[in-house]
């Protein structure tokens, strides 16, 4: 009985277009911020490297280098302050999650890029 209460209020808050993207993928992850009375829109990219959970409370972690220095950031997948999420680039991996890029440093951070099958 609960879990049929719970899945009918998650159904009315999930995003009616569904974000399509991968782990591996280089991202660029369009957030609404508030400044006052005005909104603006904050583009953070970076690499897919994990998502978790389900329903609601999925979210994904998006990794990027600044000034020398890894930051990662976990966005709900379902939020409305996640505006859109554009790829990139498509990156061929073989893990569901990329932890191991946090010890990698410089070219060895690069993932190789998926090729897609195209009609000739």
């Amino acid at each position: 009985m609960q879990n049929k209460i719970l899945s009918l209020v998650e159904s009315t808050s999930l995003r009616s277009d569904p974000l399509n993207f991968e782990i591996g993928d280089t991202v660029d992850v369009h957030q609404r911020i508030l400044e006052g009375d005005k909104e603006r829109i904050q583009i953070f990219n970076g690499v897919v490297i994990a998502r978790s959970g389900a329903g609601t409370r999925e979210t994904f972690t998006v990794r990027r280098i600044v000034a020398g220095e890894g930051v990662e950031r976990k966005f709900p997948i379902h939020s409305p302050k996640v505006a859109q999420v554009v790829v990139k680039r498509s990156g061929r991996v073989r893990r569901a999650k990329l932890f191991y890029l946090r010890d990698r440093v410089g070219k060895a951070t690069k993932l190789i890029e998926r090729q897609t099958k195209t009609d000739k």
